[in-house]
């Protein structure tokens, strides 16, 4: 497949307890635009989303934001940032960003985050895209999710050949060099991405 050129993360719009969250949304924001690789993300100026925004615009990066107008004033838009997107609803900001996005990655965040990750995950065990999905697991933050994940295997929920395909990074400096990879080794799924959301 092609090289990352833009990569879609999924991140808390608070900063969490942990002064980590933070420093890692950082290191990401600036090594996606030492790589060239732009930024997809909610559109807000708040939390590691905004602070991952802001890194990859220090870098000299582009900044995509995708934001439904209902979330506008909650989320506080990041005016600095090259292109904004506003959506009339959360189903169609999801679809853009995945339209947008070569790859995804999950830094820590509350249930906005887990719910677009978990619906990648599903997209990809469906067959309808072969996108790399990354969980950076600071702090082991992403840790009672993967035990959930050998809990419905080990029931038999999640069974052979609908697998879950993803990646977990320790730290954020891993995040560029493990999507590269991935995507070297990815071969292009025939008609994967041409697929409507709202049939899920």
């Amino acid at each position: 497949m092609a090289p990352v050129k833009t990569v879609c993360v999924y991140c808390g719009s608070g900063f969490g307890e942990d002064p980590a969250f933070r420093q890692a949304a950082e290191v990401l924001g600036a090594a996606l635009a030492q790589a060239g690789i732009g930024l997809v993300y909610g559109g807000g100026n708040v939390g590691l989303m905004g602070t991952v925004a802001r890194a990859v615009l220090d870098g000299g990066g582009h900044v995509t934001g995708i934001i439904p107008d209902f979330l506008k004033s909650r989320e506080r838009m990041l005016d600095d940032i090259q292109e904004t997107i506003v959506v009339g609803d959360m189903h169609t900001r999801k679809r853009l960003m995945f339209d947008r996005s070569d790859a995804f990655v999950a830094l820590p965040g509350g249930i906005g985050t887990l719910e677009e990750l978990v619906e990648q995950l599903t997209w990809a065990q469906l067959g309808q895209h072969r996108k790399p999905i990354l969980l950076v697991s600071i702090a082991d933050f992403w840790t009672p999710l993967l035990t959930l994940f050998d809990h419905m295997r080990g029931h038999g929920f999640i069974r052979a050949g609908l697998d879950l395909n993803y990646l977990v990074a320790p730290d954020a400096a891993s995040v560029v060099p493990m999507l590269s990879e991935a995507l070297a080794r990815t071969k292009p799924a025939p008609e994967a991405e041409e697929f409507i959301v709202d049939k899920f």
